[in-house]
């Protein structure tokens, strides 16, 4: 199949359900984030309920990966799709934000270029987890809890440091304008000047509940987030600009899908990103016949992607063979 380069592929749909689908709601907004924290905060009443036993480990380990799901929320509201309110979406950006570890600004910068480069500009689209040739460790760390802490000069945690003492990083450097590295580097100082009120108050109060709760699920709680969020481009191709080659679609049961928004339909999100995510499945419907077809589960996923890895770990250039509608 030739493709167009100078044109990223989008195939035809009908304007008028079209316009539909791009129509914001603040329930839709409310009904998820409320499901979500109640939720959260069930699970850490939970684990402060069991603390010093080991069924406190599992709550805690639940709530973590709860927590970390708050990227599905910083998402959608960084895409101002998630509620009509302007003034909701900016609100829940801020908050997610920080539970995401994902420093504001600079993530509405590079999220920005993801989007209008994804893996074509390839070393400066820094949202590509996982790069050719594979680092396998650095893989397989997204999945174990704490093993970030060996690779922590690769955490966004380090990177926001980096920000808040004014170091200028690739990703500011290529992303972020330059009139906007300033307010990067003013809320990197907020996030690190919270986490140092929470470690402050977890040694004035000699308890590792402060730092459980808000500092440390970036740490141990990144499994599912890890799980759902590599499928989305880990092992396809790059260069090329058209999204069914480059990004991928996975079919998730119903609690996943709550949790990451229903960001699974992810080759229609970069297709069409003024979509709420809650009507990605109804805009998935109208144009699958043009997809490649979508993985059933995080298991078809991973199928793919894990002999795709180890193979690219040690040829960059090894492709995935797709099956996509000419």
């Amino acid at each position: 199949m030739k493709v167009d380069l100078n044109k990223w592929y989008r195939p035809e749909v009908n304007k008028e359900e079209f316009k539909k689908l791009c129509e914001k709601s603040d329930w839709q907004g409310f009904k998820h984030v409320v499901i979500y924290f109640s939720t959260l905060f069930f699970v850490g009443y939970l684990a402060y309920y069991t603390y010093g036993t080991w069924w406190s480990l599992i709550f805690f380990l639940i709530y973590a990966n709860i927590y970390a799901c708050s990227d599905s929320i910083w998402h959608e509201t960084g895409h101002q799709t998630a509620f009509k309110s302007k003034f909701w979406n900016n609100f829940f950006y801020q908050i997610a934000s920080y539970m995401d570890n994902f420093e504001p600004v600079r993530w509405k910068w590079s999220h920005f270029k993801h989007h209008t480069q994804t893996a074509y500009d390839e070393p400066h689209d820094f949202e590509i987890a996982i790069r050719k040739p594979t680092d396998l460790f650095l893989f397989f760390s997204y999945f174990i809890p704490f093993s970030q802490m060996i690779t922590f000069h690769k955490t966004l945690q380090f990177e926001t440091i980096k920000h808040a003492i004014g170091i200028t990083t690739p990703v500011m450097k290529h992303a972020i304008p330059e009139k906007e590295r300033y307010k990067c580097r003013r809320s990197a100082r907020i996030h690190v000047s919270i986490w140092l009120i929470v470690i402050v108050s977890s040694i004035y109060f000699q308890s590792w509940l402060p730092v459980l709760y808000l500092v440390l699920p970036g740490f141990y709680g990144k499994t599912l987030v890890a799980c759902f969020g590599l499928t989305q481009h880990t092992g396809l191709q790059e260069n090329i600009k058209d999204h069914r080659y480059s990004t991928r679609t996975v079919y998730l049961n119903p609690i996943f899908s709550f949790l990451y928004w229903h960001m699974e339909y992810h080759i229609e999100h970069h297709m069409f990103p003024t979509v709420p995510s809650y009507n990605l499945p109804k805009l998935h419907e109208m144009i699958k016949d043009k997809m490649p077809p979508a993985k059933r589960g995080l298991l078809g996923a991973y199928k793919e992607i894990l002999p795709a890895i180890f193979k690219q770990a040690r040829n960059p250039d090894y492709q995935i063979k797709l099956s996509v509608p000419s």
